[in-house]
């Protein structure tokens, strides 16, 4: 059943077999990779990935299926668009059989109906490794024996416009109106807004919007070079002009630090995973985040009103700006994930109140929305701060004989924040894989059961 073969073509001449297991064509691309180890239903799906053939790291892929085409405040549920968007699928190991509660159809059925050719058997470990060393590289997916194509470079072409609605859209019926520049948005991020009470009016990448009364402005995620979006450049400064708030996401980001004056570059292989690491400049806060971008700020390049909101952890890239005055910001990772973490959701929340308060800066807004959600500042609500001096936690239970030792992430996380606090602290916890790999976790580690009689002898 999939047996045909497949073979991936890479610009320098490499040459990987597979076989089929998509729409049975040949297709070229922007070959790139995404470290993922799950989401391939919302990767496929993100218009950001059009034009290109997306590699997915993680050896088995397929196994949980797709799930149902429903929509619900017209857009779909499960997925980031109406259609798969990349041009093509690379894997390691593709499932033939799936199982979940919410599957419909497998993934190479939802291949064959979007029409997308999809390679398994690949070394997808040397082919990142390729592609990492020598940057992005241009591709095509072809049948032996078959005609052959050219080679195909989406960057020669504006991929947004191809992206973009084709007419404007209104959702919902919030207290905030936000005019929505569609550069190839994610379902999610339309979701995110909609929860938080507003009216988002989408429009197509060129629109003048200007003219239309709103609270807001929001500039979408999208695929391709941002040098072809220079009418939305000139409606982003446009809108400077007012005063108005603005949050980018993604391409956003790149099109309102453009609107600033400033200049993107391309990276070589791009940030394409879950756990992308940014931290919040100025400060000591990391999050880890959603990314899919191939394109990049010049920190360099800001104007003296502009500076960089976060930075990437890995190579110092440009991972959002801001303006020192006016309520403008951005993002270059995706605070809506969809796949991914959500850790930096709260960046909606910090462009909702930017709606509705004046004249605080950007960073206090974050931590503002950060410390309204601090599990710990919760639970330090109404108790004097320092009052606090010790805390015994209670750690993950015994193991029993047989199983694995896996390591105590929540329970190490919480004793980082309590010692960061400078609070002591006492761990009960059996779980020999959490104390062996970080020592000096707790100021006083006792290896006992966690039962009312042992908890009640260490009190």
């Amino acid at each position: 059943m999939y047996n045909k073969s497949l073979h991936l073509v890479l610009e320098d001449g490499t040459v990987f077999q597979g076989k089929s297991f998509g729409y049975e064509a040949p297709v070229a691309g922007e070959v790139v990779f995404s470290t993922g180890m799950v989401g391939y239903t919302e990767s496929l799906s993100d218009p950001s990935y059009l034009g290109q053939i997306l590699t997915l790291t993680y050896p088995l892929i397929g196994n949980y299926g797709v799930p149902k085409d429903e929509s619900h405040q017209g857009i779909s549920t499960f997925y980031e668009s109406e259609r798969i968007q990349a041009s093509g699928l690379i894997v390691s190991d593709f499932s033939f059989e799936y199982s979940h509660w919410n599957a419909a159809k497998s993934l190479s059925d939802w291949l064959k109906e979007n029409k997308v050719p999809a390679v398994y058997g690949i070394d997808t470990r040397e082919l990142t490794k390729l592609v990492r060393e020598k940057g992005t590289m241009l591709g095509k997916l072809v049948f032996p024996g078959e005609p052959d194509i050219p080679f195909v470079n989406p960057d020669d072409k504006n991929q947004v416009a191809k992206a973009s609605c084709k007419e404007v859209i209104v959702y919902g019926s919030g207290k905030h109106k936000v005019i929505l520049v569609d550069c190839g948005v994610k379902n999610n991020i339309i979701r995110c807004l909609l929860k938080r009470d507003t009216t988002i009016v989408r429009v197509p990448w060129d629109y003048d919007f200007n003219e239309m009364e709103f609270d807001g402005l929001f500039i979408s995620n999208g695929p391709g070079d941002p040098a072809f979006c220079t009418p939305t450049v000139n409606n982003i400064r446009k809108a400077m002009q007012t005063g108005k708030p603005i949050f980018g996401i993604c391409m956003g980001n790149q099109l309102l630090s453009l609107a600033g004056g400033a200049s993107t570059y391309k990276l070589k292989y791009g940030h394409r995973s879950c756990n992308q690491p940014v931290q919040l400049v100025g400060t000591q806060r990391a999050f880890v985040t959603s990314q899919n971008h191939g394109f990049a700020v010049d920190n360099n390049s800001l104007g003296v009103e502009w500076e960089p909101l976060f930075v990437n952890m890995n190579d110092g890239t440009n991972e959002g700006i801001r303006h020192k005055t006016n309520p403008w910001f951005s993002c270059q990772f995706h605070p809506e994930a969809s796949a991914g973490p959500t850790d930096t959701e709260f960046l909606f929340d910090v462009f909702i109140r930017t709606l509705e308060v004046k004249n605080i800066p950007i960073p206090k807004l974050i931590e503002d929305e950060l410390d309204a959600k601090s599990v710990l500042k919760q639970v330090y609500r109404g108790i004097e701060k320092g009052s606090v001096k010790k805390v015994l936690l209670l750690g993950s239970g015994a193991l029993k004989i047989g199983e694995a030792g896996e390591f105590d992430y929540s329970g190490s996380q919480a004793l980082k924040a309590l010692k960061e606090e400078g609070i002591e602290t006492v761990l009960i916890n059996p779980n020999i894989a959490t104390v062996q790999t970080s020592e000096g976790i707790a100021d006083k580690v006792y290896f006992l059961p966690v039962t009312p009689d042992f908890v009640e002898r260490v009190i």
